[in-house]
């Protein structure tokens, strides 16, 4: 089970930091992924840490203002947001699997419920 948090409100080049929880013993074996949705659009990927954390991969759109780190003791995985713009606004997701690293959201069976973030202009 996943459990994303740390969404709200936040002033254009602001920063917010989301983190996702993961219930169970196992979450070092799982490589995460975020994901958002925008009001009226479909669901995007945001980027994926492999399952040691020694690897990241990210979408163009947030490349060089987003940073996802793990701390697999704490089994949680987190996602630095800087420089936020208004077109970041959008429901974050984290996503765990067992057996794919990337940003294709299809391979991604286990997800947790979204967080939303908001950003003023």
């Amino acid at each position: 089970q996943l459990q994303a948090c740390g969404g709200g409100l936040v002033q254009a080049g602001g920063s917010l930091r989301l983190s996702c929880a993961a219930s169970g013993r196992t979450f070092s074996i799982y490589a995460m992924g975020w994901f958002r949705q925008a009001p009226g659009k479909e669901r995007e990927p945001v980027g994926a840490i492999s399952w040691s954390g020694d690897s990241t991969y990210y979408a163009d759109s947030v490349e060089g203002r987003f940073t996802i780190s793990r701390t697999n003791a704490k089994n949680t995985v987190y996602l630095q947001m800087n420089s936020l713009r208004p077109e970041d606004t959008a429901v974050y997701y984290c996503a765990a699997s067992l057996n794919y690293y990337g940003l294709a959201s299809t391979q991604y069976p286990y997800w947790g419920q979204g967080t939303l973030v908001t950003v003023s202009s």
